[in-house]
């Protein structure tokens, strides 16, 4: 074909969401139609006031510099319509994170969990030595030590308005506490007979008032806890050994996994069983939702808002929060994602039925850990076999696998514009990967011995790591 006869060829070509849903009408465009040329089309049929970047893919190709060349030129049939998927990409963009600009000593044990608060302000750690620590993010220092457990503290999670930190401990017992005085709120809330696997929040868009919170155990038992009262609303029975992991969706379903091989979706107002997943031949280790970040920040704006919470009233803050939840929600439902110690992954639909969307395979160890992207489109999984693996968030297609760490991968935590994420693992190193590039980006060392804990903050600021050799770490750009 000659070079002006490529030159004058155009192409019936639309836009289609992610979703399915086409944008505008069928438009006529060149060959050498850029990717920048495309966005600028894009954003005007969105009518959108600033310029929000997008990627665009024909069957899955990324085009990257034009339509040509993502395209089998010999191949097109230019009577049919080329559709375009166009992807909204985050307008901020978090820089990577390339230096440790403190460690803080503190801990007397392995740090053994780490997680900022969903505003961002609060930073909180669990520990072996039986106490939970807040720390200052601003001036790097440790803030309040807050003792009441009497074993090893294997869990923290922060309640979705940021106001309180719940924490449990391997005797079973939960503790919660103030960020900002470091004292216990209440009392003690008893009724687990073993430790405690997991914890999370009613979301913010369920009840502003974030009361309700749900535990896992190795008693093998979930149960709900009024937080006003301290006491226990409910408890849900039905898994035959330890339960690892509960997660509360946005729906009004909760889901656990189980060391009986079975994934659980639970109707959380009443304790109901709605379906068993099965299809694990070994323990499940970990679960994630394609909503998690939205749940977990809850009616905080990472962006724009920095201080929605104190300009809004409660109700306010919940249509905020749930139409941003909707808005994830929309695309594909609410998609949860499992990893067993068989050493798959299963993908599921589990809002609609109990047969996965996806059996994943190709991990050589146990499965770690699993999480999705913020903006869904991926999930990555960690294993004992020192391998990060991408995944698409829709089907559950391979994507490409992640190499550097030289021992076992424990965590890995994705940066809020879904650009970066960073990986925890035995080999003493975090790492930091590009996920335009599918590659390592840069190698953080530093930490003396094997790290188990590691937190992206929700405005993209800062890391924190922490693990056996007792130290805190933060890490910025």
């Amino acid at each position: 074909m000659e070079i002006e006869e490529i030159e004058k060829k155009r192409l019936l070509c639309r836009f289609k969401s992610e979703a399915g849903e086409f944008l505008g009408d069928t438009m006529d465009l060149p060959l050498d139609c850029t990717a920048e040329q495309l966005s600028l089309i894009c954003n005007a049929l969105l009518q959108n006031d600033e310029k929000t970047p997008f990627l665009f893919f024909v069957d899955e190709k990324e085009i990257q510099k034009d339509l040509q060349s993502s395209l089998n030129i010999n191949l097109l049939n230019t009577e049919s319509v080329l559709e375009i998927v166009y992807q909204q990409q985050a307008v901020f963009r978090v820089k990577p994170v390339t230096r440790c600009t403190s460690s803080i000593p503190g801990h007397a044990e392995a740090v053994i969990s780490v997680s900022f608060s969903p505003d961002g302000k609060h930073l909180a750690s669990g520990s072996g030595d039986t106490t939970v620590r807040f720390w200052d993010i601003y001036t790097q220092n440790p803030y309040y030590t807050c003792k009441e457990h009497s074993n090893w503290v294997l869990c923290i999670s922060w309640s979705p308005d940021s106001s309180k930190l719940a924490s449990a401990c391997k005797n079973g017992k939960i503790v919660l506490w103030d960020p900002d005085s470091g004292k216990q709120i209440g009392k003690t809330l008893v009724g687990h007979k073993q430790w405690i696997t997991s914890l999370c929040w009613e979301p913010f868009h369920n009840n502003p008032n974030c009361r309700y919170l749900a535990s896992s155990s190795k008693d093998g038992d979930v149960r709900i806890w009024d937080t006003t009262l301290f006491k226990t609303e409910r408890v849900i029975s039905g898994h035959t050994k330890g339960v690892t992991v509960v997660k509360w969706g946005g729906s009004g379903l909760m889901y656990t996994a189980s060391q009986d091989r079975t994934v659980k979706v639970w109707r959380a107002s009443d304790g109901i069983l709605c379906r068993t997943l099965e299809g694990h031949a070994h323990w499940v280790n970990t679960l994630a939702l394609n909503t998690d970040y939205i749940l977990r920040i809850g009616p905080f704006d990472p962006i724009s808002h920095k201080d929605i919470m104190i300009e809004k009233s409660k109700e306010e803050l919940q249509q905020f929060a749930l139409e941003r939840y909707l808005n994830v929600a929309k695309v594909c439902g609410e998609r949860l994602v499992s990893g067993s110690d068989d050493f798959t992954l299963i993908l599921w639909n589990p809002e609609k039925e109990k047969k996965p969307v996806a059996r994943l395979t190709g991990h050589q160890q146990l499965v770690n850990d699993v999480k999705f992207s913020p903006d869904c489109r991926i999930f990555a999984s960690a294993s004992f076999d020192k391998s990060i693996k991408l995944w698409n968030g829709m089907t559950g297609k391979f994507i490409t696998t992640l190499r550097g760490h030289v021992q076992a991968v424990y965590m890995i935590a994705f940066s809020a514009d879904s650009r970066l994420m960073v990986s925890a693992g035995a080999d003493s190193t975090l790492k930091l990967w590009n996920l335009k590039t599918k590659k390592l980006q840069i190698d953080l060392p530093g930490h003396a011995d094997e790290v188990y804990a590691v937190d992206w903050s929700t405005d993209g600021s800062r890391v924190a790591s922490g693990g056996k050799d007792k130290v805190l770490k933060l890490w910025q750009n």
